[in-house]
């Protein structure tokens, strides 16, 4: 009878809460609700101003969940339904095969989460620090399980990824069957290979049930130079920018924008612009961006700037973007002894991060050697139910960390660059001066080098809490690239 009545509510709830949805696939916030520049917090612009029209400043579709006491949380915007449960890791087709037996909650439809679906639960007010203790997850963990990597198992802290059911259409890493999936330690989507031979990926997998036409278009191309998506009731620019623009002129340009009579038209945040994907396409295999043919994209292998700042590193100097074209990277395997090869590492979909500003760092940043390339195309948006808003000033939380892709075997050797030393050979007190003039002036992930007693330590730059320091590139033991 508990049971019943809770499901009862919660349905009530839905049934109120479709009255207010644009249609099958509304939108939910991605809870932002600070304002930036390009390199710290400040309190939110006045239109007009320098930096105005970003995320925080335009709320949509407010997360709501319900737990139902079953093992299942409900999503009361997009009529979702979720395992609470985090499980164990498994491999891309064990995930799949899984949801057939699944019975949470008493229901027998369970199935694998799109990554339309799965991006839904994104919630970016996460940062990603070196420690799971300091960590914010991207994902309400009031409502569901959520687990770190296990680093005293060899893993990073943000080895915790969520397969989706979504395959891309096109190769990545040398020609890998790819799938898209979620990180929420570190805030993004990327393709990850499933494994080959007797190597065996491995992630979480999170079931979903119910409101099957969420993620599926509806557009509507109008003769105002406009695209209506019927199924979120979001407005698109048919066009796009035309060039590359930094974060800050991005902003500028949406909110200058007159078109089609309307001048209400916003930087779309990272969970909107992804919404306009389509996974189905992709430059190598129908030699196109992977958007529906409707818009015109000036670039095939375009990036899209987003409004929404992407918390990653001791500074929110990074906002969102979506690879339309290929996520591409500068990558060989560590301790190959190849050169780097300019690569698709990610996929035509992937959401990843750029500086809002300055230049790109070169031969990439991070473990796979992310592209930077800071002047972006940007597609305005309108509509949806979004309502521009003024949130109060309050200081996000002080970052306490290193980089998350440290910790584990993806980290430092023994008693290089950490401070404080570690077990091992010696306990150096951190890493020399040398090291940190290495990286005076770049950014992380930048290529560094610094010259030693036995030669030349190549490196990537890496934000540590007393500044950037040159650390070994492919630093511990080997294996396979971690994404």
């Amino acid at each position: 009878m508990t049971k019943f009545r809770i499901l009862m509510a919660v349905l009530s709830v839905l049934l109120l809460s479709a009255q207010a949805w644009a249609g099958p696939y509304p939108i939910v916030d991605t809870g932002q609700n600070a304002c930036f520049n390009n390199s710290r917090q400040i309190g939110c612009p006045d239109v007009g101003d320098d930096f105005s029209g970003q995320d925080a400043q335009y709320k949509g579709h407010t997360p709501q969940y319900a737990n139902n006491s079953d093992g299942t949380v409900s999503d009361l915007v997009t009529g979702l339904m979720w395992v609470k449960a985090r499980g164990n890791k498994v491999s891309f087709n064990q995930a799949m095969n899984d949801a057939a037996s699944c019975r949470v909650g008493g229901y027998d439809d369970w199935r694998a989460p799109t990554i339309k679906e799965l991006y839904s639960l994104m919630d970016f007010n996460g940062w990603g620090m070196m420690k799971a203790s300091n960590s914010i997850p991207y994902l309400d963990t009031r409502y569901f399980d959520f687990k770190y990597g296990d680093t005293s198992k060899g893993e990073r802290v943000i080895d915790c990824q969520d397969w989706s059911s979504t395959e891309y259409v096109h190769k990545t890493m040398n020609m890998n069957d790819t799938v898209f999936g979620v990180n929420f330690a570190d805030g993004r989507i990327k393709g990850y290979g499933k494994g080959r031979g007797n190597r065996v990926t491995t992630k979480y997998i999170r079931y979903v049930r119910g409101n099957p036409q969420y993620g599926h278009n509806i557009f509507l191309k109008n003769l105002d130079r406009t695209i209506t998506d019927k199924a979120t009731s979001l407005i698109w620019q048919k066009k796009d920018s035309g060039r590359g623009l930094n974060w800050e002129d991005a902003l500028a340009y949406c909110a200058n924008l007159d078109l089609s009579g309307e001048s209400d038209w916003r930087l779309p945040s990272a969970k909107e612009l992804q919404s306009i994907l389509d996974y189905t396409r992709s430059p190598k295999t129908t030699n196109s961006p992977a958007i529906d043919p409707k818009f015109y994209s000036t670039d095939k292998e375009g990036w899209y700037w987003s409004s929404t700042t992407h918390l990653d590193g001791p500074k929110p100097k990074n906002a969102v973007y979506l690879a339309f074209g290929r996520a591409m990277g500068y990558f060989a395997p560590p301790n190959s002894g190849q050169s780097k090869r300019h690569m698709d590492v990610h996929g035509a979909g992937a959401q990843r991060s750029d500086p809002k500003s300055g230049t790109p760092a070169s031969g990439g940043h991070g473990p796979q050697g992310d592209e930077q390339r800071v002047k972006n195309y940007v597609r305005c948006v309108r509509g949806g139910g979004v309502a521009y808003y003024e949130p109060t000033y309050k200081r996000i939380p002080t970052f306490k960390g290193g980089n998350p892709n440290e910790g584990g075997s993806g980290g430092m050797k023994q008693g290089q660059g950490k401070r404080g030393g570690q077990q091992g050979q010696s306990r150096r007190q951190g890493p020399p001066q040398a090291a940190f003039d290495a990286c005076k002036g770049a950014s992380q992930g930048d290529s560094c080098s610094v010259q030693t007693p036995h030669g030349t330590l190549k490196g990537l730059c890496r934000d540590v809490p007393d500044g950037t320091v040159c650390v070994p590139e492919g630093g511990g033991r080997g294996g396979p690239p971690r994404q």
